[in-house]
């Protein structure tokens, strides 16, 4: 299994060097599908490397065993990944749990729900720290508090400005307004989640709720949006649904990204997707491309995302408790190899 180790300091230090802040053990549960897999990883290993801000952090990659995979993927995570089973044996001191691109019209019609539901339940009963990533967020909440998402009008795609509903350790040193980006065709309504002792952190005029939180024993944080994201990772999703239009796998044209791309690339895209609204050809995809490559996106999130997750590992490191969380069993998994 791959383990990821970093940590950031200054080069050296005058004096006698400061005591070592202890090891956080960070546990990345990857859902995505196979081709943006070793993206997600690297994006939220990147994430973490700049988080770190002196604390060791060492990241260990986990994936569902019932989740079918590619010849490319499993030779990819061989040797790398470990089932999702392994968690409650690996000490974690806090997880990441990634969301996938639905393909049902309802969360617990996806393949993998059950196995999903079983790391929910067990993350609830470890008390072990949380993020939920957009999918993998409305999946907590629907399993645990009934509480259902509701599909948009249109994909919801862009970078969104949101504003802090309430003041909150993890937003410390965030700048205001905070950027995300979002790439979601559901969401959850916020008088849902106050009702069932959600409080929202961060919400956005366009794109509602952005980020909220449960707090317990064991912190719980979700995003519907992706602070992990690239630069390009909107780019990639736009392009690949316009794609699946021009073929006819998609019924409508994406949306262009919100608040993402450069005016004269906007007004570009504005134009062609004009003509291939009435008339879908795959011939058109090469133009889409020359538009694409035109384009600049800058990750303008970037500092908020870093700020956040580097209080959430100041969190983690706080209230870390001196046994492990190794003791509560998993139930429900059959051992499997990853």
């Amino acid at each position: 299994m791959a383990v990821t180790t970093f940590s950031r300091g200054p080069a050296f230090a005058a004096q006698l060097p400061p005591a070592r802040a202890p090891r956080l053990k960070i546990g990345l549960l990857n859902n995505m599908p196979d081709a943006a897999m070793a993206a997600t990883e690297r994006q939220f290993s990147s994430l973490l490397q700049v988080a770190t801000e002196g604390t060791p952090v060492t990241l260990k990659l986990f994936g569902l065993s019932s989740m079918a995979r590619g010849e490319a993927a499993q030779a990819h995570m061989r040797g790398r990944y470990q089932g999702a089973e392994a968690l409650a044996s690996a000490g974690l001191d806090g997880l990441i749990v990634t969301g996938c691109e639905p393909r049902a019209p309802e969360l617990d019609q996806e393949p993998y729900w059950r196995a999903l539901t079983r790391v929910i339940d067990w993350a609830q009963g470890s008390h072990i720290p949380t993020i939920w990533s957009c999918l993998a967020a409305h999946a907590a909440v629907q399993h645990v508090s009934r509480i259902r998402r509701q599909q948009l009008p249109a994909k919801l795609s862009g970078v969104f400005e949101s504003l802090p509903a309430r003041d909150d350790a993890l937003l410390d040193g965030v700048s205001i307004p905070l950027l995300t980006p979002h790439s979601r065709q559901n969401g959850l309504i916020e008088e849902d989640l106050v009702e069932k002792g959600y409080r929202v952190l961060t919400r956005s005029p366009l794109a509602g709720v952005d980020a909220f939180v449960k707090r317990g024993v064991g912190l719980q944080v979700f995003f519907q949006g992706h602070p992990e994201y690239d630069a390009d990772t909107l780019m990639r999703e736009y392009s690949r649904d316009v794609g699946r239009f021009l073929h006819g796998r998609r019924p409508h044209h994406p949306n262009t990204p919100t608040g993402y791309f450069e005016l004269e690339v906007e007004g570009a895209l504005a134009e062609l997707s004009w003509h291939a609204r009435r008339r879908p050809d795959p011939k058109l995809a090469p133009h889409y491309a020359a538009i694409l490559a035109k384009a600049s996106p800058t990750r303008t999130w970037r500092g908020a995302s870093v700020k956040i997750y580097r209080n959430w590992l100041r969190h983690i490191a706080d209230a870390r408790r001196p046994a492990r969380l190794s003791g509560v069993a998993m139930r429900g998994f059959e051992r499997t190899s990853a």
